[in-house]
């Protein structure tokens, strides 16, 4: 047996074959036992994209079980199920592209719903849970290789490749890195997948201090791997370098081992990386500690010897049973009760109304797999419900004909084609009109459903067929927008061309003209009003439940933020309908992100959450509102009220715009870590251990209702007076059962890093000399009970400017933005017109101050310095790195810089 089977390959690798392991799709190589490879196999929430597999809730619904035990045993399943896959067709790779640890920062990023969580610690352990769950438990050999993504500070879809995520030193260590740190450090993961943006200013595929951290945290190889496209936006829409070979040299340079570009074409990048390696842009060193990370990836799956504990797993491993229990299990644990005035639980019998466009609907969303079968709202109601009483079903879409001006009604063709005139039926009588629902998920963004449930797409660019199964596509085919004209008409475009529909001289409707002018006219004529339906079911019904919530692939997905934060105003108007004529409604909002419900919405007797919640979203939520299941789900991220202000989108700077709920002084509609029960819970005095820092925090709780209860019994740390203050900050959590009359103790793990802050002066974590809050409680707002500690930890000096200080680590900065200081590390502070401040200074026995300057664009600039309130004057700020000096006397104070067309290195005393 070869003591080191890698060193061993890659001693006898040539360096076409190298090269040629450095591409996302790998080639066989046969002399030396190598199958084909593939890195990356979506499985965010099951496996994605390659046939029937379990599917389970969002991970931002997950999340909301607080319970990593459950995630761990997820996990364990999607892991099993890709690897059945591999067994059926071993071209389905094993490095599976998942969990997504981006903190929740904004709820308008598109991608929300493939996150966590807000709290970037919630995040580390219940995606670290879920990560280890697909690895598996042997020592050695993995079942799955998972990646983390996407590394970081990506929470924007709109200019993503382009733009540029502004993380100063305490938001980058204490609130993104964590999220990481924390699968890595635990070995759940086994590669980390770059983002598309820029980290203060340097694309985040080049930025080697960042992922010489990432390494630092585990002894074990670690690949990076690029997403997809991305090596190439290097030289292409990022203009960061002239050429690709030099982009493609730097990313290696950087610790990049795996390009993620040209589909499954590796010409060009091998082109590029053999042009490097000619022009020795980089050397075969550098090749080689990529492949040794390649190979070890493909080491730990087995691939390098005959022990494989997971060779068993096979097709028969799919969709079994125990999977069908785990996902309904899912689906109810991350449901949560956001209000309640005693509609719930709601017993499951009598008239029953289900309203709104989740009544029937289960929706995948881009990651999702393909389901073995759905459980819509409805169907586990009616099932729950059996003879005891009645479901009827209004989904609120009207249904409708178009008749072109001058013909017929439009009609579908047998084969799904939208055609116009010339079809009869078999007896020679003319077909009726086809009969469409139309769905309007806010914006005017509507689809058109036949009456068998198939959605008009536009297929192949051009006509359009009323033929697709579900919304779905990188560029969705199956979204609408209807325009009115004056005289009461109405024109249709089709959104993923940007075309207006037009019915030709054969009668065929496509999509295919760009001006208003040239689109057909329709008659629209509403043949069942589907606002009428739910006032008449919600008249009729005992107890009524709206339905709300967004469709996956519209209005807030990859590549497309969300507009913003309401409800959508036709969901809405159901609501306001039923509410008319019926007090006992339950709005169930079924979506990827949260809302900011207003005062009537809000205001409904009972409000519910579910994320999209996979293939038993009906069962987990008929479970949780009719209470065979005590809802135990809590918010991993805040809902924000109406009025609340939040910070812009590219803003990643969550201290000084106070976002997120570590820093928000905005009472939310819902805070982090708010949910439910249908029992009642009592917190007694909580009691702390001597350590320093406290590491346990017990508490006694009692259940003293009359049904069980799951409690999530939350920690949190707050030292809002320290030099570097912080709110709150989640610290631990415990997930209980409680039975009628229970009482019990509580002890929570606390996290000391929940005590940290990142201390700019050292450029290192420590926890501070100073007081500290601990409160105990059922939310982040609903805190039970608190105690102070003074706990003896360090000082936070002044900024010791004897040895050169990085401009970087200012404490305050206005109008200035990080900078690359080298193209690969390094970073300065650059500013048209700016300011940073460093809060206390020292300058030991020197008279001066030096600062290394330049300019900052074309024009020379000067930087204007203060110390402790007097000017000190300016330097000028010119093409080249200048060092240049001020007098400076006294002991220190408050220094500040301002920048014009200007940019600064580093400040120290002379």
């Amino acid at each position: 047996m070869v003591a080191d089977p890698v060193a061993a390959l890659l001693a006898e690798l040539s360096v076409e074959e190298k090269l040629a392991l450095l591409h996302q799709a790998v080639p066989a190589l046969p002399r030396h036992g190598l199958a084909a490879f593939h890195t990356g196999a979506e499985a965010a929430h099951g496996v994605a994209w390659e046939g029937i597999a379990t599917v389970f809730p969002q991970p931002v619904g997950m999340a909301a079980s607080w319970d990593p035990e459950l995630l761990h045993r997820v996990g364990d399943v999607v892991g099993t199920e890709l690897r059945a896959k591999h067994a059926a067709d071993p071209g389905i790779g094993l490095n599976a592209w998942a969990p997504v640890v981006n903190p929740l920062r904004h709820p308008r990023w598109g991608r929300n719903e493939e996150g966590f969580s807000e709290d970037p610690w919630l995040t580390a352990e219940l995606a670290g849970a879920y990560a280890a769950g697909m690895r598996g438990d042997h020592p050695r050999r993995w079942r799955v290789v998972p990646t983390v993504k996407h590394f970081c500070g990506y929470n924007n879809e709109a200019d993503r490749d382009v733009s540029d995520s502004q993380l100063r030193r305490r938001v980058l260590h204490e609130y993104e890195l964590p999220a990481y740190r924390g699968p890595i450090a635990a070995g759940a993961v086994g590669a980390v997948m770059a983002s598309y943006n820029l980290i203060n200013g340097r694309p985040a595929h080049v930025s080697a201090d960042l992922l010489d951290e990432l390494r630092s945290w585990t002894p074990d190889s670690l690949l990076v791997v690029s997403d997809a496209f991305a090596p190439g936006n290097l030289a292409d829409s990022q203009a960061y370098f002239d050429d690709h070979l030099q982009s493609h040299a730097a990313a290696l340079r950087a610790g990049m081992d795996s390009f993620t570009d040209n589909g499954r074409d590796s010409g060009p990048t091998l082109e590029r990386l053999r042009g490097a390696l000619d022009a020795g842009l980089i050397t075969i060193t550098d090749v080689d500690r990529a492949v040794e990370r390649v190979l070890r990836l493909r080491e730990r799956l087995g691939e390098l010897d005959d022990h494989d504990p997971y060779a068993g797993i096979g097709p028969d491993d799919l969709d079994r049973p125990q999977h069908r229990e785990l996902a309904r299990e899912a689906a109810a644990a991350g449901a949560v009760v956001l209000r309640n005035d005693g509609l719930l639980p709601l017993p499951p019998r009598g008239r029953i109304a289900v309203t709104g466009p989740f009544a029937h609907r289960v929706l995948t969303d881009w990651y999702s797999g393909t389901p073995p079968y759905t459980v819509s709202l409805a169907e586990a109601l009616r099932e729950a419900v059996g003879t005891d009483g009645e479901v009827r079903v209004a989904d609120g879409a009207d249904r409708v004909t178009l008749q072109p001006i001058g013909r017929d009604g439009l009609l579908r063709n047998r084969d799904g084609r939208l055609v116009a005139d010339g079809l009869t039926s078999e007896d020679g009588t003319p077909e009726p009109a086809a009969v469409f629902a139309i769905t309007d998920w806010g914006h005017g963004v509507i689809t058109f459903t036949a009456d068998d449930g198939r959605l008009w797409t536009v297929p192949k660019g051009r006509w359009v067929r009323a033929e697709a199964e579900r919304v779905g596509g990188w560029v969705v085919q199956e979204s609408f927008r209807l325009h009115r004209h004056g005289d009461g008409t109405w024109s249709i475009r089709h959104l993923g061309t940007g075309k207006w529909l037009r019915v030709d001289v054969a009668g065929g409707l496509s999509a295919e003209h760009l001006d208003l002018a040239d689109a057909t006219r329709f008659r629209l004529e509403v043949i069942v009003d589907g606002r009428a339906e739910v006032t008449a079911a919600a008249a009729w019904a005992e107890t009524v439940i709206v339905t709300a919530g967004n469709e996956p692939h519209l209005l807030g997905r990859e590549t497309a933020d969300r507009p913003d934060l309401a409800l959508p105003e036709p969901q809405s108007a159901l609501l306001r309908i039923a509410r008319a004529v019926n007090e006992r409604v339950l709005l169930a909002i079924v979506s990827s992100y949260p809302y900011a419900l207003d005062g009537d919405e809000a205001g409904t007797a009972a409000v519910v959450w579910t994320c999209h919640a996979g293939q038993e979203l009906g069962h987990g939520l008929v479970d949780v509102i009719t209470g065979a299941v005590e809802p135990g789900g809590r918010l991993a991220q805040t809902w924000p009220a109406p009025d609340n202000r939040l910070p812009d989108l590219f803003d990643y700077d969550i201290i000084r715009s106070r976002a997120t709920y570590w820093y928000s002084d905005q009472r939310p509609l819902y805070a982090f870590g708010h949910g439910l029960g249908y029992s009642r819970v009592e917190y007694g005095d909580l009691k702390i251990n001597s350590a320093d820092p406290p590491d346990r925090v017990s508490v006694r709780v009692g259940n003293v209702g009359d049904r069980p209860a799951v409690e999530v019994v939350q920690a949190y740390v707050s030292a809002p007076e320290h030099r570097l203050p912080f709110p709150r900050r989640l610290a631990g959590w415990r997930r209980v059962r409680l039975e009628p009359g229970e009482s019990r103790i509580v002890e929570i793990t606390l996290r000391p890093e929940a005590f940290m802050i990142f201390d700019v002066t050292r450029s290192k974590s420590i926890i501070e000399r100073g007081s500290y809050d601990i409160g105990i409680g059922a939310a982040a707002d609903d805190l039970r009970g608190t105690v102070t500690v003074l706990l003896d930890g360090e000082e936070v000096g002044p900024h010791d400017l004897t040895t050169p200080v990085p401009a970087a680590a200012f404490d305050h900065c206005e109008r200035a933005r990080l900078a690359p200081r080298e193209p690969l590390r390094g970073e300065i502070v650059a500013a048209t017109d700016g300011m940073i401040s460093f809060r206390s200074v020292d300058l030991g026995d020197h008279d001066h101050l030096e600062f290394r300057v330049r300019r900052s664009g074309r024009v020379d600039g000067r930087v204007e310095v203060t110390l402790d309130g007097r000017s000190l004057g300016s330097v000028p700020a010119t093409e080249t790195w200048q060092t240049r000096r001020l007098p400076a006397r006294g002991p220190g104070g408050e220094l500040r810089l301002r920048l014009v067309r200007a940019a600064v290195d580093t400040i120290r005393a002379d």
